[in-house]
Protein backbone atom coordinates (compact mmCIF):
# COMPACT_ATOMS: atom_id res chain seq x y z
CA UNK A 1 0.00 0.00 0.00
CA UNK A 2 1.11 3.79 -0.78
CA UNK A 3 1.42 6.55 1.72
CA UNK A 4 1.60 10.16 1.94
CA UNK A 5 4.92 10.83 3.34
CA UNK A 6 4.81 14.65 3.36
CA UNK A 7 2.99 17.57 2.81
CA UNK A 8 4.38 21.20 1.70
CA UNK A 9 2.32 24.30 0.58
CA UNK A 10 4.36 26.66 -1.02
CA UNK A 11 3.57 30.37 -2.38
CA UNK A 12 4.58 31.08 -6.07
CA UNK A 13 6.17 34.36 -7.69
CA UNK A 14 7.58 34.18 -11.56
CA UNK A 15 9.39 37.67 -10.36
CA UNK A 16 11.85 35.39 -8.51
CA UNK A 17 12.90 34.24 -11.91
CA UNK A 18 12.65 37.55 -14.13
CA UNK A 19 13.24 40.04 -11.13
CA UNK A 20 15.19 39.37 -8.37
CA UNK A 21 17.68 41.91 -8.56
CA UNK A 22 14.69 43.96 -7.62
CA UNK A 23 14.57 41.97 -3.96
CA UNK A 24 17.92 41.26 -3.45
CA UNK A 25 18.43 44.00 -0.45
CA UNK A 26 14.85 42.44 1.03
CA UNK A 27 15.77 40.17 3.84
CA UNK A 28 11.81 38.69 3.97
CA UNK A 29 12.66 37.51 0.28
CA UNK A 30 15.70 35.50 1.40
CA UNK A 31 13.45 34.28 4.35
CA UNK A 32 10.58 33.03 1.89
CA UNK A 33 13.74 31.66 -0.17
CA UNK A 34 15.15 29.39 2.49
CA UNK A 35 11.82 28.55 3.27
CA UNK A 36 11.71 26.83 0.12
CA UNK A 37 15.67 25.54 0.49
CA UNK A 38 14.30 23.91 4.17
CA UNK A 39 10.94 22.31 2.10
CA UNK A 40 13.31 21.12 -0.92
CA UNK A 41 15.45 19.38 1.95
CA UNK A 42 12.66 17.39 3.01
CA UNK A 43 10.97 16.46 0.36
CA UNK A 44 14.72 15.31 -0.45
CA UNK A 45 14.42 13.76 2.85
CA UNK A 46 11.57 12.02 2.25
CA UNK A 47 12.97 10.13 -0.91
CA UNK A 48 9.49 9.87 -2.55
CA UNK A 49 8.57 7.92 -5.64
CA UNK A 50 6.15 9.92 -6.56
CA UNK A 51 4.59 13.52 -6.25
CA UNK A 52 1.06 14.56 -6.25
CA UNK A 53 1.31 18.40 -7.05
CA UNK A 54 -1.90 20.49 -6.52
CA UNK A 55 -1.91 23.79 -8.34
CA UNK A 56 -3.65 26.28 -10.36
CA UNK A 57 -3.61 27.52 -13.91
CA UNK A 58 -3.18 31.06 -15.17
CA UNK A 59 -4.62 30.77 -18.51
CA UNK A 60 -1.79 29.78 -20.33
CA UNK A 61 -2.81 25.73 -20.19
CA UNK A 62 -6.77 26.11 -19.41
CA UNK A 63 -8.91 29.12 -21.11
CA UNK A 64 -12.52 30.11 -21.41
CA UNK A 65 -13.13 27.94 -24.20
CA UNK A 66 -13.00 25.06 -21.48
CA UNK A 67 -12.84 25.40 -17.08
CA UNK A 68 -13.28 22.44 -15.38
CA UNK A 69 -13.16 22.40 -11.70
CA UNK A 70 -10.07 20.04 -11.36
CA UNK A 71 -7.91 18.06 -13.86
CA UNK A 72 -5.98 15.49 -13.46
CA UNK A 73 -2.92 15.09 -16.24
CA UNK A 74 -2.42 11.50 -16.97
CA UNK A 75 -0.32 11.33 -19.83
CA UNK A 76 1.79 13.74 -21.23
CA UNK A 77 2.89 17.07 -19.24
CA UNK A 78 4.35 19.55 -20.66
CA UNK A 79 5.58 22.85 -18.58
CA UNK A 80 4.60 26.50 -20.27
CA UNK A 81 8.16 27.52 -19.82
CA UNK A 82 6.95 31.35 -18.91
CA UNK A 83 9.40 33.53 -16.85
CA UNK A 84 12.34 30.86 -16.62
CA UNK A 85 10.09 28.09 -15.10
CA UNK A 86 10.66 24.51 -16.28
CA UNK A 87 9.27 24.32 -19.90
CA UNK A 88 8.79 21.06 -21.71
CA UNK A 89 7.71 17.28 -21.10
CA UNK A 90 7.78 16.82 -17.48
CA UNK A 91 7.75 12.85 -15.98
CA UNK A 92 4.22 11.72 -14.92
CA UNK A 93 3.34 8.87 -13.07
CA UNK A 94 0.72 7.52 -15.73
CA UNK A 95 -0.48 4.82 -13.12
CA UNK A 96 -0.65 6.67 -10.26
CA UNK A 97 -2.66 9.24 -12.20
CA UNK A 98 -4.81 6.66 -14.00
CA UNK A 99 -5.65 5.49 -10.55
CA UNK A 100 -6.09 8.84 -9.07
CA UNK A 101 -8.68 9.64 -11.40
CA UNK A 102 -10.51 6.22 -11.28
CA UNK A 103 -10.68 6.70 -7.34
CA UNK A 104 -11.96 9.81 -7.53
CA UNK A 105 -14.60 8.86 -9.85
CA UNK A 106 -16.01 6.30 -7.67
CA UNK A 107 -15.57 8.65 -4.82
CA UNK A 108 -18.30 11.03 -6.40
CA UNK A 109 -16.00 13.21 -7.59
CA UNK A 110 -15.98 14.06 -11.64
CA UNK A 111 -12.35 15.03 -12.56
CA UNK A 112 -11.46 16.20 -15.93
CA UNK A 113 -8.60 14.05 -17.31
CA UNK A 114 -5.79 15.08 -19.90
CA UNK A 115 -3.41 13.20 -22.44
CA UNK A 116 -2.33 16.13 -23.37
CA UNK A 117 -1.71 18.77 -20.21
CA UNK A 118 0.09 21.73 -20.40
CA UNK A 119 0.59 23.51 -16.45
CA UNK A 120 2.09 26.92 -15.63
CA UNK A 121 3.73 28.44 -13.06
CA UNK A 122 0.89 27.43 -11.04
CA UNK A 123 2.29 24.05 -10.84
CA UNK A 124 5.95 24.59 -12.25
CA UNK A 125 7.58 27.05 -9.93
CA UNK A 126 7.30 24.95 -7.20
CA UNK A 127 8.37 21.68 -9.29
CA UNK A 128 11.06 24.09 -10.09
CA UNK A 129 12.31 25.27 -6.22
CA UNK A 130 11.31 21.67 -4.09
CA UNK A 131 11.78 19.32 -6.63
CA UNK A 132 15.04 20.84 -9.00
CA UNK A 133 16.11 18.03 -12.03
CA UNK A 134 12.35 17.11 -11.93
CA UNK A 135 13.82 13.79 -11.72
CA UNK A 136 10.82 12.60 -9.90
CA UNK A 137 7.64 11.21 -11.85
CA UNK A 138 4.29 13.86 -10.71
CA UNK A 139 0.40 13.97 -11.25
CA UNK A 140 -0.50 17.39 -11.47
CA UNK A 141 -3.79 18.19 -10.10
CA UNK A 142 -4.75 21.66 -11.57
CA UNK A 143 -7.93 23.39 -9.59
CA UNK A 144 -9.92 26.14 -11.13
CA UNK A 145 -9.34 29.40 -8.81
CA UNK A 146 -9.59 32.54 -10.84
CA UNK A 147 -12.75 31.75 -13.29
CA UNK A 148 -16.16 31.57 -11.46
CA UNK A 149 -18.07 29.95 -10.34
CA UNK A 150 -14.99 28.37 -8.38
CA UNK A 151 -15.14 24.83 -6.51
CA UNK A 152 -16.04 25.83 -2.67
CA UNK A 153 -13.68 25.56 -0.27
CA UNK A 154 -15.18 22.72 1.77
CA UNK A 155 -15.32 20.63 -1.92
CA UNK A 156 -11.19 21.37 -2.42
CA UNK A 157 -10.95 19.34 0.85
CA UNK A 158 -13.38 17.08 0.18
CA UNK A 159 -10.99 16.22 -3.01
CA UNK A 160 -8.14 16.31 -0.90
CA UNK A 161 -8.95 13.51 1.63
CA UNK A 162 -10.10 11.50 -1.56
CA UNK A 163 -6.48 12.10 -2.90
CA UNK A 164 -5.04 10.72 0.13
CA UNK A 165 -7.48 7.67 0.17
CA UNK A 166 -7.00 6.96 -3.63
CA UNK A 167 -2.66 7.56 -3.39
CA UNK A 168 -3.00 4.30 0.39
CA UNK A 169 -5.56 2.01 -1.96
CA UNK A 170 -2.79 2.33 -5.10
CA UNK A 171 -1.19 -0.87 -3.89
CA UNK A 172 2.43 -0.28 -5.11
CA UNK A 173 4.10 0.56 -2.04
CA UNK A 174 5.10 4.08 -3.23
CA UNK A 175 6.12 7.00 -0.82
CA UNK A 176 4.31 10.15 -2.18
CA UNK A 177 4.96 13.80 -1.18
CA UNK A 178 2.14 15.95 -1.59
CA UNK A 179 2.34 19.60 -2.62
CA UNK A 180 0.29 23.06 -3.09
CA UNK A 181 1.28 25.61 -5.03
CA UNK A 182 -0.06 29.32 -4.69
CA UNK A 183 -1.22 31.74 -2.42
CA UNK A 184 -1.44 33.48 0.41
CA UNK A 185 -3.05 36.83 -0.13
CA UNK A 186 -2.90 38.84 -2.77
CA UNK A 187 -5.00 40.65 -5.19
CA UNK A 188 -4.38 40.36 -8.84
CA UNK A 189 -6.12 43.41 -11.32
CA UNK A 190 -7.72 40.33 -13.02
CA UNK A 191 -11.73 40.53 -14.08
CA UNK A 192 -14.72 38.36 -13.29
CA UNK A 193 -15.06 37.40 -16.97
CA UNK A 194 -18.55 38.39 -16.78
CA UNK A 195 -18.31 42.20 -15.22
CA UNK A 196 -15.62 43.89 -18.04
CA UNK A 197 -15.55 47.54 -16.98
CA UNK A 198 -12.39 48.94 -18.36
CA UNK A 199 -10.25 48.62 -21.54
CA UNK A 200 -7.70 46.53 -19.36
CA UNK A 201 -10.56 43.99 -17.95
CA UNK A 202 -11.82 43.44 -21.72
CA UNK A 203 -8.05 42.74 -23.28
CA UNK A 204 -7.63 40.12 -19.91
CA UNK A 205 -10.59 38.27 -20.55
CA UNK A 206 -9.86 38.31 -24.54
CA UNK A 207 -6.92 36.80 -23.48
CA UNK A 208 -7.96 33.97 -21.30
CA UNK A 209 -10.51 33.38 -24.20
CA UNK A 210 -8.40 33.48 -27.08
CA UNK A 211 -4.91 32.75 -26.38
CA UNK A 212 -4.61 29.29 -27.08
CA UNK A 213 -2.66 29.37 -29.58
CA UNK A 214 -1.54 32.92 -29.77
CA UNK A 215 -0.82 33.60 -26.02
CA UNK A 216 2.62 35.44 -27.32
CA UNK A 217 0.14 38.31 -28.80
CA UNK A 218 -1.02 38.81 -25.04
CA UNK A 219 1.75 38.64 -22.95
CA UNK A 220 3.69 41.60 -23.00
CA UNK A 221 0.50 43.66 -22.10
CA UNK A 222 -1.02 41.42 -19.36
CA UNK A 223 2.69 41.24 -17.94
CA UNK A 224 2.72 45.55 -17.78
CA UNK A 225 -1.04 45.46 -16.35
CA UNK A 226 0.40 43.12 -13.59
CA UNK A 227 3.54 44.62 -12.83
CA UNK A 228 1.27 47.95 -12.42
CA UNK A 229 -0.98 46.87 -9.67
CA UNK A 230 -1.00 47.60 -6.20
CA UNK A 231 0.14 45.76 -3.36
CA UNK A 232 -2.77 44.60 -1.77
CA UNK A 233 -1.66 41.61 1.34
CA UNK A 234 -3.22 40.96 4.48
CA UNK A 235 -0.72 39.27 6.88
CA UNK A 236 -2.92 39.14 9.74
CA UNK A 237 -5.31 36.67 7.61
CA UNK A 238 -2.54 34.98 6.19
CA UNK A 239 -1.31 34.28 9.94
CA UNK A 240 -4.71 33.19 10.91
CA UNK A 241 -4.01 30.87 7.89
CA UNK A 242 -0.98 29.07 8.51
CA UNK A 243 -2.08 29.28 12.05
CA UNK A 244 -4.73 26.92 11.21
CA UNK A 245 -3.12 24.78 9.05
CA UNK A 246 -0.20 24.32 12.21
CA UNK A 247 -3.15 22.82 14.32
CA UNK A 248 -4.37 20.85 11.88
CA UNK A 249 -7.72 21.70 11.84
CA UNK A 250 -9.11 23.86 8.34
CA UNK A 251 -12.56 23.79 10.07
CA UNK A 252 -13.25 27.62 10.94
CA UNK A 253 -12.70 28.57 6.67
CA UNK A 254 -13.87 25.79 4.96
CA UNK A 255 -17.40 27.62 4.73
CA UNK A 256 -15.88 30.88 3.70
CA UNK A 257 -17.56 31.61 0.19
CA UNK A 258 -15.62 32.70 -2.75
CA UNK A 259 -16.70 36.40 -2.18
CA UNK A 260 -15.71 36.27 1.29
CA UNK A 261 -12.40 35.11 0.36
CA UNK A 262 -11.80 37.91 -1.90
CA UNK A 263 -13.26 40.55 0.31
CA UNK A 264 -10.84 39.59 3.20
CA UNK A 265 -7.67 38.13 1.75
CA UNK A 266 -7.53 39.36 -2.18
CA UNK A 267 -8.59 36.87 -5.13
CA UNK A 268 -5.23 35.96 -5.31
CA UNK A 269 -6.09 34.25 -2.15
CA UNK A 270 -8.28 31.89 -3.45
CA UNK A 271 -4.76 29.46 -4.34
CA UNK A 272 -5.17 28.41 -1.03
CA UNK A 273 -7.57 25.87 -2.43
CA UNK A 274 -4.54 23.79 -3.74
CA UNK A 275 -3.30 24.42 0.25
CA UNK A 276 -6.75 23.28 1.51
CA UNK A 277 -7.05 19.70 -0.22
CA UNK A 278 -2.81 19.15 0.18
CA UNK A 279 -3.54 18.92 4.14
CA UNK A 280 -6.76 17.20 3.88
CA UNK A 281 -4.69 14.44 1.47
CA UNK A 282 -1.69 14.44 4.21
CA UNK A 283 -4.74 13.65 7.00
CA UNK A 284 -3.61 14.06 10.49
CA UNK A 285 -0.58 15.57 10.80
CA UNK A 286 2.24 17.76 12.64
CA UNK A 287 2.81 20.74 10.59
CA UNK A 288 5.01 24.20 10.81
CA UNK A 289 5.47 27.36 9.15
CA UNK A 290 9.19 27.32 7.09
CA UNK A 291 8.73 30.80 6.25
CA UNK A 292 6.64 33.84 5.70
CA UNK A 293 7.01 37.53 4.63
CA UNK A 294 4.81 39.47 3.11
CA UNK A 295 6.68 40.60 -0.29
CA UNK A 296 5.14 43.98 -1.98
CA UNK A 297 7.32 43.52 -5.39
CA UNK A 298 5.44 40.69 -5.71
CA UNK A 299 2.26 41.61 -4.48
CA UNK A 300 1.75 38.49 -2.23
CA UNK A 301 1.87 37.08 1.34
CA UNK A 302 4.66 34.31 0.54
CA UNK A 303 4.52 31.42 2.70
CA UNK A 304 5.95 27.65 2.89
CA UNK A 305 4.92 25.47 5.78
CA UNK A 306 5.31 21.45 5.70
CA UNK A 307 2.90 18.44 7.43
CA UNK A 308 4.65 15.08 8.52
CA UNK A 309 1.87 12.76 8.54
CA UNK A 310 0.83 11.35 12.10
CA UNK A 311 2.61 8.39 12.98
CA UNK A 312 -0.49 6.45 14.17
CA UNK A 313 -1.45 6.98 10.46
CA UNK A 314 -2.21 3.56 8.86
CA UNK A 315 0.15 2.85 6.03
Amino acid sequence: MSSVVLGVGASHSTLMNTHWAEVDHLPEAHRFRDGLNEARRLVEQARPDAVVIVGSNHFRGFFLDMMPSFTVGVGEVNGAGEAGTPGGPLPVDTGLARHLVDTLVDDGFDPAFSLRLTVDHGITHSLQYLVPGLDVPIVPVVVNMFAPPLPSLRRCHRLGAAIGAAVRSDGHGKRVVVIASGGLSHRLPWPKWFDALTDDDRFLVQAWLNGRDSWSEYEVRRRQIIRAAEPDIDPEFDARFLDLLRGGDLEPILDMSTDELTAEAGNGAQEIRSWIAMAAAVGPATGRTLAYAPIDAWLTGMGVAALTPDSRQET
